[in-house]
């Protein structure tokens, strides 16, 4: 009786369709390649890493590399095979977890160096009945740090009959010394393709009814994890009675019905705030999570922004025929600067529905804000508009009427003045770097001098300034050494002697304050320019941030080119 109980046990999907061989392992390709010729040349490494996510097939995996190595064959005078017969004792004992040369440990349990001693002490000796001892360490990542050391030189060194595979979900937790004596797989997540072909196949043979659409939204919530999809699978084999519904998978998952995320999208975009939100709720009431209706939308936003850029994405195997559909009629209605638009803040509102204490009412607040922003001009659009406007205003005649005369009078922008300079001062040998004071302070920056710079541009006031003297009023921090310095300088680039003498009284004005002085009156000029004064009242809050020079030479002809830059704090950098 308890023999036969044990028969009707059930075994859950993930483990009744293990693979048992090579050519059960779907998306692993490199790795079933790069085992196949190292099998068939003899040329088979004593160590492997497999790295990956959960549930993509890594110990399964292992477990195939310890039956391709040891399987003796059906008549038992078989070698190593990319296809092993899982007739013979090694194969099915290794398929049950039951043969004693081939060891696993759970390293999540065992991370202890007395645990890896305890492997070292039988890796001298043969296998009993095997070809190769193997030696099988999951999680390998949870090892201790002495652990890890006390495998390093049998890893590095091992007996012609040891093989070490390890498995990992972190691999950049392993130490790059046990990393650089391993051979390497990453193990790729599987597509929706692969997995709907692993779904068919299991249907099919467990003699099962399934709806596409269901299969479709079960492969893509496993994302690319072969044992998360078959767990969907099982539960939504059970949920529906032995047949995998639709409806029954869209309660099961919390996800709203595609449909209705398409119409919920298309209502976005539109700006009708009525209907959207009533949709909303609707797909709330009939069970849809909130933080999966973003999810929903981020990845139909993501995937309008491929169509866009790559038009062959719409032939994609993952997409269902109703995404499709969708993609040809929506792409055409977004530009990919909106479609950037409504992605961050579709990020960004993920983190508050997780923070919000009602999550449906932060996901309505984060709908309005994309509503009503989505129709938006970009800054690049607005700016141009700006432009284009001003430009109108500047052609446009005003007229003015003064008594019984109408005067026609054309703006014109205003001038930007020069800044204003030092008197005049006898001029320096030509050799000499540096004619004035604002010379000498950039010749001492391009020297790495910044120390000497600043105190001339903030410490002193300059009273005469000629070859071989400076008279000049200075602060009291100003000392020796600072003068002997600066002299120093001078002599040995112009190669004369220099007199630095120091006026008594109080320091007026320096040139720090004359440069600042000059800047604020640049930017009152800039703002009444007609363009600048159109974008400031456009840009609420906005200001002129930055002034820079920039002259370009045409025709021997010095030429003002005005360049206008916005940054993220709503603030103008404006190159002159």
């Amino acid at each position: 009786m308890a023999e036969e109980e044990k028969q009707q046990q059930y075994v859950v999907l993930a483990r009744k369709y293990r693979p048992q061989s090579f050519d059960d392992l779907l998306g692993q390709e490199a790795l079933v390649q790069t085992l196949t010729n190292a099998i068939n040349n003899n040329r088979l490494h004593h160590a492997y890493i497999l790295t990956g996510i959960r549930g993509i097939g890594k110990t399964t995996t292992a477990r195939l590399i310890a039956k391709t190595l040891n399987c003796t064959g059906a008549d038992g005078k078989g070698g190593p095979t990319t296809h092993p017969c899982g007739i013979c004792e090694n194969c099915k004992s290794i398929a049950a977890g039951r043969n004693i040369d081939v060891l696993e440990l759970d390293a999540a349990s065992r991370t202890g160096v007395e645990d890896i001693r305890d492997i070292l002490d039988g890796v001298r000796y043969k296998p009993t009945n095997c070809r190769y001892k193997i030696y099988i360490i999951d999680e390998v990542h949870m090892l201790s740090k002495h652990a890890f050391n006390a495998l390093l030189k049998t890893l590095e060194e091992p007996p012609e009959h040891v093989k070490f595979i390890f498995a990992t979900t972190e691999i950049r937790k392993v130490p790059i010394t046990v990393l650089s004596r391993c051979q390497r797989f990453d193990l790729q997540r599987l597509s929706i393709k692969d997995l709907l072909k692993l779904f068919n196949k299991i249907i099919a043979a467990e003699e099962l009814k399934a709806d596409d659409e269901a299969l479709h939204m079960i492969a893509a919530a496993a994302d690319g994890s072969a044992r998360d999809g078959l767990s969907l699978l099982d539960q939504a084999i059970s949920l529906g009675g032995n047949k995998v519904r639709a409806d029954i998978v869209k309660e099961m998952l919390g996800m709203a019905d595609r449909g209705q995320t398409f119409e919920l999208f298309n209502l976005l975009i539109g700006g009708d705030m009525q209907a959207l939100l009533a949709k909303l709720q609707e797909m709330y009431r009939n069970g849809a999570n909130p933080t999966i209706i973003m999810d929903d939308l981020a990845n139909l936003t993501h995937s309008l922004t491929k169509t866009l850029l790559l038009p062959a994405f719409i032939n994609d195997a993952a997409l269902s025929e109703n995404d499709r559909i969708f993609l040809k009629e929506t792409s055409g209605k977004l530009s990919v600067a909106t479609l950037s638009k409504i992605w961050q803040m579709l990020i960004k509102g993920m983190s508050e529905i997780q923070n919000a204490p009602v999550p449906i009412d932060a996901l309505e607040m984060i709908l309005i804000r994309i509503a009503y922003s989505s129709n938006l001009p970009s800054p690049a659009e607005l700016l141009e508009s700006v432009k284009k406007k001003s430009e109108l205003d500047i052609r446009q005649p005003t007229n003015t009427n003064i008594g019984n005369m109408t005067t026609a009078v054309t703006t014109q922008p205003a001038a930007v003045q020069a800044p204003d300079k030092l008197p005049d001062v006898p001029a320096l040998p030509h050799k000499t770097p540096f004619s004035d004071i604002n010379g000498l302070i950039k010749y001492l920056e391009s020297q790495k001098q910044p120390r000497l710079a600043y105190i001339l541009r903030h410490d002193i006031e300059v009273v005469e300034f000629s070859f071989g003297k400076i008279k000049f009023k200075a602060a009291d921090r100003v000392g020796n050494e600072t003068l002997s310095a600066l002299n120093k300088i001078l002599e040995e680039t112009t190669g004369s002697r220099w007199t630095l003498d120091i006026v008594a009284g109080e320091i007026a004005q320096t040139i720090a304050d004359i440069e600042n002085e000059q800047k604020e009156k640049d930017k009152k000029d800039i703002a009444e320019t007609p363009l600048v004064k159109a974008i400031l009242q456009e840009f609420r809050g906005a200001k002129i941030e930055n002034l820079t020079r920039k002259i370009k030479a045409d025709d021997n002809e010095a030429n003002d080119e005005d360049i206008f830059n916005t940054n993220n704090e709503d603030d103008f950098n404006i190159e002159d």
